[in-house]
């Protein structure tokens, strides 16, 4: 490699200037590796449906950092035809295995060239031994929770295997000062209620409709003008439920809860985190859980189910950071893809409790379960630590691995017959 030369890297996941968890953490390592100066990215943006499928270049990193929208997550020939055209030095791609066996599948092209990185998402165990030839096409994986590195340590790979767990922008998701955040609440929510904040796709395993048929029961102890519940999400999507119908069912339009279909700049997401009183996740899977990382860096306390990533936000093996719910069910699912992995589920009694337990909490108490939870995220998931793993990483990936003229990897063996 020549003296100064920046490393290119090729990425592969969901359209990082979308909000999807994927795509923000998609743009959080390209951004961090972009600020060193010493990388150089090439993007294929995909998981979303395009109006436009122009190349796009940001006005902050220009011809540094050049986005293809592409369809799905790409195929093969687009990949063959970016190598042949960007050359870049590493592949980094990202999300659950189920979306790149077509890439593996053309592993020994791609790794003949340049090395693969995956950042890999894993909801929970079983250890799942079939995914042992993917993470064996790759020349490093990265998990993203420690659940997630306990389960590829037990399946084994011949790649090497290191963890580096997600991250917010602590200059955004922050404690806010508190007259600013009485300000917000007091204008678009009323300062009389209690607030819960529930933030995510509204897709099934996010349990959107039991939280609102649990939600309605909670209700009816404490009484529908002391309590609410903001549900940011898109209504009406087409993988979801009909939330508006269910509240329509449940009588709970009248301000009980309040749907939020609208895309927010992160500043204002920060503003909803810090104005809520807690933020609810009880999916059934869960490979990080990013709202409730946001929501804990806010300074306010989470209710969630333990399960995948979100075992290790609730809890410092010491404290919790608010109500952690052990699942009272764990059934094992399977598909072709995926032949087996547990699926955990809460009972209403559980969640209606923890409900019940943070809104029976003084504001000091809250106060302090946010504070600490805070601390847990600036020392275990801060950006500082992030940027210099990954930049570590591929830095090394890259020295040790080469590319093209300089790539250093055996893709066949001798067998004595």
């Amino acid at each position: 490699m020549a003296k100064n030369k920046k490393i290119k890297i090729l990425t592969l996941s969901d359209h990082p200037l979308f909000s999807t968890g994927v795509a923000i953490q998609t743009k959080m390592f390209v951004e961090s590796l972009l600020e060193t100066g010493k990388f150089e990215f090439v993007s294929l943006a995909g998981a979303q449906k395009h109006r436009d499928m122009s190349p796009i270049k940001t006005e902050q990193y220009g011809d540094d950092w050049k986005i293809f929208p592409i369809e799905g997550y790409g195929n093969a020939e687009t990949v063959r035809s970016i190598m042949r055209t960007e050359r870049p030095d590493v592949m980094w791609i990202m999300t659950d295995p189920r979306y790149w066996t077509w890439l593996w599948q053309i592993e020994d092209e791609i790794r003949n060239q340049i090395p693969i990185c995956y950042y890999h998402v894993w909801d929970n165990e079983p250890a799942p031994h079939y995914n042992k030839v993917f993470y064996d096409s790759n020349d490093l994986v990265v998990s993203i929770s420690k659940l997630t590195e306990k389960v590829v340590n037990e399946v084994g790979t011949t790649a090497k295997h290191i963890r580096i767990p997600h991250t917010v922008d602590q200059t955004i998701f922050k404690i806010l000062p508190e007259e600013e955040v009485k300000k917000f609440k007091k204008e678009h929510f009323g300062d009389d209620k209690f607030l819960f904040f529930w933030n995510n796709r509204n897709a099934p395993r996010k349990n959107a409709t039991t939280i609102l048929w649990w939600f309605k029961e909670f209700l009816q102890e404490v009484g529908e003008e002391k309590a609410a519940l903001l549900m940011h999400t898109d209504p009406e999507d087409p993988l979801g439920t009909d939330l508006e119908e269910n509240l329509r069912t449940l009588e709970l339009n009248n301000g009980q809860v309040m749907l939020s279909p609208l895309k927010y700049a992160s500043d204002r997401m920060a503003l909803l985190y810090n104005c809520v009183d807690c933020t609810i996740n009880i999916s059934d899977a869960e490979g990080f859980g990013l709202s409730t990382l946001e929501s804990l860096a806010c300074g306010t306390p989470i209710l969630v189910n333990k399960t995948g990533g979100l075992k290790e936000q609730i809890t410092d093996g010491e404290n919790e950071f608010g109500v952690g719910i052990e699942p009272s069910t764990r059934t094992i699912i399977g598909s072709q893809r995926v032949p087996y992995i547990y699926q955990d589920r809460v009972s209403k009694e559980d969640f209606v409790q923890g409900l019940k337990k943070i809104y029976s909490m003084t504001n000091e108490e809250r106060k302090v379960l946010g504070q600490l939870g805070h601390n847990h995220v600036i020392k275990n998931y801060n950006l500082n630590d992030y940027s210099k793993s990954w930049q570590k990483a591929i830095t090394s990936l890259h020295k040790t691995a080469g590319s093209w003229k300089s790539r250093k990897h055996q893709n066949w063996e001798i067998i004595e017959l």
